[in-house]
């Protein structure tokens, strides 16, 4: 059985505190912890090795699109990782999840799709479509 290399986690530049809520999108580079809630977007700029970790208590309720994802809380949004989502035993994502590598602990749960990108970038994981879509558009027409 082959061996991924364990994921060196950039600098984290930004934590969001347990006590701390945010309304509204995010953008950022390099790290960003989130223990607390985000109701709103969340982007890590392309090109800075953009990583996002939320623990147990963190909470996005929105989109997220990064490089890196560690989630051990909860998204309810689409997720699009153009290189690896780390889904540890207590990581709860509602929606979508495009990802280039994936590890997935037992006890996490996706209710939603997982989408496998083969390494496109975020601009382009925003724009891809699930094959069964894009066939039930085509029958209509």
């Amino acid at each position: 059985m082959a061996r991924v290399k364990k994921l060196k986690l950039p600098p984290i530049a930004t934590v969001i505190g347990a006590d701390t809520q945010i309304s509204g999108n995010m953008s950022f580079v390099s790290g960003l912890h989130i223990d607390g809630l985000v109701k709103g977007n969340v982007t890590g700029l392309p090109d800075t090795k953009s990583t996002l970790v939320v623990s147990k208590g963190g909470r996005i309720e929105g989109d997220v699109k990064v490089e890196n994802l560690i989630l051990d809380g909860i998204i309810i949004g689409d997720v699009f990782a153009c290189k690896r989502v780390e889904l540890a035993a207590g990581a709860q994502v509602t929606g979508t999840v495009h990802y280039q590598l994936l590890e997935m602990a037992m006890g996490a749960q996706v209710n939603g799709q997982l989408i496998h990108t083969d390494g496109l970038s975020e601009e382009h994981a925003e724009k891809t479509v699930p094959a069964d879509k894009a066939a039930a558009s085509d029958s209509s027409a």
